[in-house]
């Protein structure tokens, strides 16, 4: 039964969705931004809220003479804010319940979002709370039957036993103590619903708390003229205790239960509202949902940043919920920003207008990351609006301006760019040499950022690779090359004093030899260990470097790992799997950052290892290549999801 509603749910959303992009188009579609929307009229009720309380006068004869005064005497500023204040707090009701009935059909409140659907739960009763209250302040016959109906619904709770109406709705026991009270709860609510809403907001990813400017000037304007053309008036004059009100017109977005109780009991009424607040509040567990074991993993370029996926979780939430800058706005597919390659997996595509996700793309691999879910490991690219410190991505041209073969495979190149300077970058980016035939062939930086003449690459060699081969038996100095950068959000943070742990695994090593010479150069006062992790003794190419290091900076510790030394190396040193080595010796890593950069198997590997340790989640930076099958000669050659290639 909860499928079908949430089916037919998402059909009549899927469908509202393609009317609203047709009106206003995809990027000002009022039902892509409901959260954002909410949080928006929260601010004009609050603002158009203290204009007019600075009018109200908190006592029994002048609350209403005060409401009087601005709504009919100074309209033209009073007036409209009132009514501003008043359809303000009906549009953000009506924002708020379609997100929630939203996030209800599209089955996105269960397992990790629970805190976000209850603490959404909780901010929606602090907003019928808060409006009720409100609507007792005018004192008019409105506030009258609003203010004697609140009191005998709460007066049948133990807790109250008839105390409100004996206290506060008699004749004769209504005093400007009453409205101090609802002056002070009407002040004290909304500030429970934007504490509220700050935590609510802080569980989701990215989240949005400002709509598109112009549809925030295009409802404000909507509101303005709105309130102009059906102002809002007191109801049936003063209030008078000694005569019953028999006819009133209730707002229907905030009075809807108080119909209720003409009809039915007080606490009949309870058992209704209380029964649905439990089954709101529990309705993530309701019915229990059988949960993954594991979770799946997602590797993601350009930033080549390997990624946990909780059950259920989209991929564009858990990719921004781990600081990665993926374009995206209307989160329902229906603008096609977030549109990505899917590179190796299975993924749910999920509900998405036809229109931004093609059959013919789809068929190419793309798929909209706002809306898809995995099915398997998953491996998506997609493309940066901007990297990190908005250093754009531009198109360069250099030549090569000198080459070392470091060791059996490993040729160390140096471009020198043409007319200009070298990009600025962050130590451990890396560009994309832009190929004749249109193909790409990623490498880090393994320069510092402040080495502005020459830009050194570190390329290893892949049997049968089309560009390592051209690198290894026909490039030469002077020779053109175009590549594309700096790329990727891989780099040395520097806002930490945690001692920093560097993890290279073969030609990893590249954009360790950037962040490390970087943070030397800058004066970087925290402890550095680098373990460099490779086969055998010839495939440590750079042996000496390292050492140099370690003697000339009393902070850095030089740990090389020989996981298969063949027996004329003669090694005495540390051998095995470069992360054991690390494990080894330290028991604790909650302290530490580790910046890893290697094959997606190493990547894969120490992640997990090391959190077992204590390391958080948010310490652990990865740079990953891999081997992957190219059409050309049916051959493989390295293509970088990180290190180096």
């Amino acid at each position: 039964m909860l499928k079908l509603i949430q089916r037919a749910g998402q059909w009549v959303f899927h469908r509202a969705d393609a009317l609203f992009t047709r009106v206003f188009g995809e990027h000002l579609n009022p039902l892509f931004h409901l959260g954002a929307l909410s949080y928006f009229m929260v601010w004009v009720v609050v603002i158009s809220g203290l204009v007019v309380y600075a009018f109200f006068k908190t006592g029994v004869q002048e609350a209403y003479q005060s409401v009087e005064y601005i709504s009919r005497e100074q309209w033209w500023f009073g007036g409209i804010m009132r009514s501003l204040h008043r359809y303000a707090s009906d549009a953000m009701v009506l924002t708020m319940l379609l997100h929630v009935v939203r996030h209800f059909v599209f089955d996105r409140y269960r397992s990790f979002r629970w805190f976000s659907w209850v603490s959404g739960v909780i901010v929606l009763w602090l907003v019928y709370a808060s409006g009720v209250n409100g609507y007792m302040l005018p004192w008019d016959k409105l506030a009258q039957f609003v203010t004697v109906t609140t009191a005998e619904w709460f007066d049948v709770l133990p807790v109250f036993g008839g105390t409100l109406i004996r206290n506060f709705i008699f004749e004769g026991a209504v005093n400007d103590r009453l409205f101090s009270l609802l002056s002070f709860i009407h002040i004290g609510l909304p500030l429970g619903v934007l504490l509220v809403l700050w935590i609510h907001t802080q569980r989701v990813p990215s989240a949005k708390i400002m709509p598109p400017r112009a549809l925030a000037v295009y409802g404000l304007v909507a509101l303005v003229i709105l309130s102009l053309v059906k102002p809002v008036h007191s109801q049936g004059g003063q209030a008078d205790l000694s005569v019953a009100v028999m006819t009133i017109e209730p707002d229907w977005y905030y009075l809807p239960v108080y119909a209720l109780l003409q009809r039915w009991s007080p606490a009949g009424v309870w058992y209704l509202v209380g029964g649905l607040t439990l089954l709101a509040l529990f309705a993530p567990w309701l019915p229990p949902k059988r949960m993954r074991s594991e979770a799946f993993h997602m590797l993601i370029h350009p930033d080549n940043q390997i990624i946990a996926i909780r059950d259920g979780e989209l991929v564009l939430d858990a990719a921004l919920r781990e600081g990665v800058r993926v374009p995206f706005d209307c989160r329902s597919g229906g603008c096609g920003m977030c549109k990505a390659t899917l590179l190796q997996g299975e993924v749910d595509y999920g509900l998405y207008q036809k229109e931004f996700l093609t059959d013919e793309e789809r068929a190419q691999g793309k798929v909209l990351l706002c809306v898809c879910t995995p099915k398997s490991d998953i491996e998506v690219e997609y493309v940066p609006i901007e990297t990190p410190g908005k250093i754009p991505v531009t198109v360069h041209t250099a030549r090569v301006a000198r080459m070392n073969r470091l060791s059996h495979d490993v040729m160390q190149v140096f471009l020198k760019c043409e007319g200009e300077e070298t990009p600025r970058f962050y130590a451990g980016q890396y560009i994309d040499i832009l190929m004749p035939d249109g193909d790409k062939r990623s490498f880090s930086f393994a320069t510092a950022p402040h080495e502005r003449e020459l830009i050194e690459l570190q390329i290893r060699l892949v049997p049968g690779g089309k560009f390592t081969t051209h690198v290894f038996n026909e490039m030469k100095v002077g020779d053109p090359v175009r590549f594309e950068g700096p790329l990727g959000a891989f780099f040395l943070r520097e806002d930490s004093k945690k001692p920093i742990i560097f993890v290279a695994g073969a030609t990893g090593f590249a954009p360790v030899k950037s962040m490390v010479e970087h943070a030397i150069h800058t004066g970087l006062r925290r402890e550095m260990y680098l373990y460099w992790g490779v086969r055998s003794l010839r495939d440590l190419y750079l042996p000496d470097l390292p050492r140099q290091w370690e003697q000339a900076n009393p902070r850095f510790k030089f740990v090389p790992v020989l996981s298969e030394p063949r027996p004329e190396d003669h090694w005495e040193g540390r051998t095995g799997l470069v992360h054991e080595a690390i494990l080894a010796d330290f028991p604790d890593l909650s302290e530490h950052q580790i910046y890893a950069c290697g094959s997606v198997a190493m990547v894969q590997a120490v992640r997990p290892a090391f959190m077992a340790r204590g390391m958080s989640e948010h310490d652990c930076f990865s740079d990953a290549f891999r081997f992957a099958p190219r059409t050309v000669a049916h051959t493989a050659e390295m293509v970088r999801l990180g290190g180096t290639s």
